[in-house]
């Protein structure tokens, strides 16, 4: 499904400074310290680290936040040695400092990690316990898709359906949550869009909501930092990619009973993959296509307490990435 209405509106949202000569100070490169510098506003520019603001009839543009990390550029570090990956990177939270990147600025595809934004749009707009049904839309039959089985008429909670989501990464109940909460797939995915845009994250595009391959969907590792960043703020988010398992009973369209039990596809979570020994992976969220190849982001503390947020996009296996993974950690301190 393509939404060319998404894609229309962050062109539009860009053209409509590209006239404009603006004089930005940004936060240093590297982090988010005391250094600071100018810089002609591009709309082309490819480093999603500010967002127009509308002030007395002028349009300025302007850090979109003190307290993130903004990257334009690789950044090497001596404990991390990552290759033939697509992008990578490492973002400590309480000091503001990327502490590694690589291509953090390309886009590519995102895979089943899309599904962070489902879960972000999903929690601002609408009620945990608001009941979701399933439409004929829920019928994927694109090979290898994940699913939880869902036929049309049956119905849950937003709250299971964001468990089965973010836990299973299945795709069915996402098309479930985008049109309960949106009305529409492609209304949902504007609503996607102007979340990615209002944090900043100017350089994804999003034009469904499950990651399944589609032209016009993109982003990229930084614009996933600043949209994982956000939706952490949120509790049940929290608390669900914490979790390992989770078992729950839902309605089919006669009234029956339909059960799931599932397990996280989190391979650090279920002791599948050890991190390094100062590093505790709190949880995450993963994704894997043709396209896309094998994705992860995590949120991870080290032994001190320090969060970290960490990203790899196009590993070539399931093991390739969780040892990259593995190496990527090592540089949390």
């Amino acid at each position: 499904m393509r939404c060319t209405n998404s894609i229309n509106m962050l062109k539009s949202y860009r053209k409509k400074a590209l006239s404009l000569f603006m004089m930005i100070v940004i936060m240093s490169l590297t982090g988010c310290g005391s250094a600071a510098y100018s810089m002609p506003y591009d709309s082309n520019y490819q480093v999603s680290s500010f967002k127009l603001v509308q002030t007395d009839d002028i349009q300025t543009a302007k850090t979109f936040a003190s307290d993130l990390c903004v990257v334009d550029k690789d950044i090497p570090n001596s404990d991390v040695d990552i290759t033939d990956v697509s992008a990578a990177a490492l973002f400590d939270l309480n000091g503001g400092n990327t502490l590694y990147a690589k291509n953090a600025n390309k886009q590519v595809h995102p895979a089943s990690i899309t599904k962070v934004m489902t879960a972000l749009v999903a929690l601002k707009h609408a009620a945990s316990d608001q009941v979701l049904t399933a439409s004929d839309n829920v019928i994927i039959t694109e090979p290898g898709a994940q699913l939880c089985g869902l036929k049309p008429g049956d119905s849950m909670t937003l709250d299971q359906a964001l468990h089965i989501l973010l836990i299973h990464s299945a795709n069915d109940v996402a098309v479930m949550i985008a049109e309960g909460v949106g009305g529409t797939i492609d209304e949902f995915v504007n609503m996607m869009n102007e979340e990615a845009a209002s944090l900043g994250a100017t350089n994804c595009n999003f034009v469904n909501p499950n990651g399944l391959t589609a032209e016009g969907h993109y982003v990229t590792a930084y614009d996933l930092y600043l949209i994982f960043e956000e939706a952490l703020k949120y509790e049940l988010f929290n608390e669900i990619i914490q979790m390992t398992t989770y078992s729950t009973t839902f309605k089919a369209k006669d009234g029956s009973d339909k059960t799931l039990d599932l397990k996280t596809l989190n391979l650090f979570l279920r002791g599948d993959y050890t991190a390094p020994d100062n590093i505790n992976v709190i949880g995450g969220k993963t994704g894997t296509t043709n396209a896309a190849g094998h994705c992860l982001i995590l949120l991870s503390r080290s032994s001190n307490g320090n969060p970290y947020i960490s990203v790899i996009m196009n590993s070539a296996s399931t093991e390739d990435l969780y040892l990259k993974m593995t190496d990527l950690l090592k540089a949390a301190k």
